[in-house]
């Protein structure tokens, strides 16, 4: 199986680089994915199947139309053999990254299930886990469960939700938290008009 190595990532770069990235890299990370994948010699239709999703939106988000939610994100990242961070960060390597919370909040992005994020530290390689910031408002959110391998980290910031993990539900308040195997399938409910939190990946 082929990895893409540094220089066709340069080259790629080189093509897209009046492009908006999505996640703060200088390649978008649908284009990351789509280069990953047809290095790999891999179809759409593989991709898709593989990660539950439609062979359309697999397409979608490799063309920058559409932003995958995380959990898309880690299915996908298995699949190509790389992690989510693997996808989401720069070449370069810092030891140590701050992040204000305005900065956070300024560039959340939505994704195709309704939510806004923000993932910290993305110029950090090869890193261990994956903090997210989430907000999650009535009306936007789509209903809906996942499971992936790994654990995770859930601290509420501000706001109201209810968690199910399983067959158990949570009810949140800001300053809870819930740490989990991602295994169980969860998802997660605004109670308030709107809830921030922090969901790390590990």
């Amino acid at each position: 199986m082929h990895y893409c190595n540094k220089s066709e990532l340069t080259i790629l770069e080189k093509e897209n680089k009046n492009s908006t990235a999505i996640i703060g890299n200088d390649i978008e990370v649908g284009t990351r994915i789509k280069l990953l994948r047809t290095s790999q010699k891999r179809t759409l239709q593989e991709i898709a199947d593989s990660c539950g999703l439609s062979k359309s939106m697999i397409s979608k988000i490799e063309n920058n139309k559409a932003v995958p939610s995380v959990a898309a994100l880690v299915k996908i990242a298995s699949i190509l053999g790389t992690s989510i961070s693997g996808l989401l960060e720069q070449e370069s390597w810092d030891k140590t990254i701050v992040t204000s919370y305005k900065t956070a909040m300024d560039k959340l992005i939505k994704t195709e299930k309704g939510y806004h994020i923000f993932p910290y530290a993305s110029a950090y390689h090869n890193k261990k886990m994956q903090p997210f910031l989430f907000v999650a408002r009535k009306g936007e959110v789509i209903p809906h469960q996942l499971s992936h391998e790994g654990e995770e980290f859930v601290f509420v910031i501000e706001g109201n939700m209810k968690m199910q993990v399983g067959d158990t539900e949570y009810v949140l308040k800001a300053g809870d938290s819930l740490y989990f195997n991602a295994l169980h399938k969860h998802g997660i409910t605004p109670l308030s008009d709107e809830v921030t939190y922090i969901d790390i990946f590990v």
